[in-house]
């Protein structure tokens, strides 16, 4: 038999982890090629690019869709458990684990659609066939980065305070905001930084400074105003103009309002989700794993000159 798609290993995923133990990736893969009774060649066919089994590849997505429905969760890289959710599916039985399934929760509707609507994207869903070719390769990148993005937060989420530092100023470094010699000395000290995680040039010539407040809170708790009036305080204790709060978290409306109201003070805020996107816009922590060249005909070739 061929390796199945992605969405039909989702009910072996659940079986995998049907114990309800935390298992690592490998293992889940070994028990979906088990319960399969795919052959030695099956589970050690490579992807075209070669970088990666088909195995590996397709049971990864698979947890990753489970993810997004929120019937599974990683508490360490490389390693899955299931939620209370995926519990229930387990219960109730693996089997009926399919895409149509996933439909009722909306944070994977929200994934596949791209939108923060759960109606659009059951609409999105139901016409993907209506599609284009360019447009459901746009599609599949955006939900490829999505799930990328997932994984970069995780991973920013066990390094270190003082590396999220580093990592924030390489950041911007990448981004163009003053040569790298200017800024080996970006990030603040541990201790008596004044509120300020790090200083960073705002041009190639020193003439500016950046201001930098990085904040490591769960992705899922946000920062409020009393949060961005704390750091308004430090700015102002250090003279300066410019103001960048990055964190792993979410801003409330009343912190992005307290922030856009600043006149003699800049305030920029980036929450986490725009941390994981520019991380992946300027290759920060990241790696290119695939590349697919998209052509078009030549017409000029064909024109005969006269």
């Amino acid at each position: 038999m061929a390796v199945p798609k992605y969405d039909e290993f989702m009910p072996y995923v659940i079986q995998a982890l049907g114990d309800g133990k935390v298992h690592t990736a490998k293992a889940v893969a070994e028990f979906c090629a088990n319960a399969l009774n795919l052959s030695a060649e099956e589970r050690q066919k490579l992807l075209p690019s070669g970088g990666q089994t088909v195995l590996a590849n397709r049971v990864g997505w698979a947890k990753t869709y489970l993810k997004k429905a929120g019937l599974v969760v990683s508490p360490k890289r490389g390693e899955y458990v299931l939620t209370d959710a995926g519990k229930q599916a387990f219960a109730q039985g693996a089997e009926h684990v399919t895409l149509d399934y996933l439909k009722q929760f909306d944070s994977y509707n929200q994934f596949v659609s791209g939108t923060t609507d759960g109606g659009d994207a059951l609409k999105t869903n139901q016409n993907m066939t209506a599609q284009s070719p360019q447009d459901m390769l746009d599609e599949a990148i955006s939900q490829i980065n999505a799930s990328l993005a997932d994984d970069l937060t995780a991973a920013v989420m066990n390094i270190s305070s003082y590396h999220l530092e580093h990592l924030v100023t390489r950041l911007l470094i990448k981004m163009g905001y003053g040569p790298l010699q200017l800024n080996d000395n970006a990030v603040t000290k541990e201790t008596g930084d004044e509120g300020i995680d790090g200083i960073i040039t705002a041009d190639k010539f020193g003439f500016d400074s950046i201001y930098i407040q990085a904040k490591q809170w769960k992705p899922e708790s946000a920062v409020g105003r009393p949060g961005i009036q704390k750091f308004l305080g430090a700015l102002v204790g250090q003279g300066a103009s410019k103001g960048l709060f990055i964190t792993t978290a979410k801003f409330t409306k009343g912190a992005i309002e307290y922030a856009h109201k600043q006149l003699t003070t800049k305030i920029v805020l980036v929450d986490g989700e725009q941390l994981a996107n520019l991380m992946i816009e300027y290759n920060l922590g990241v790696s290119t794993v695939e590349t697919y060249e998209v052509k078009r005909i030549d017409y000029d070739f064909f024109t005969e000159d006269e």
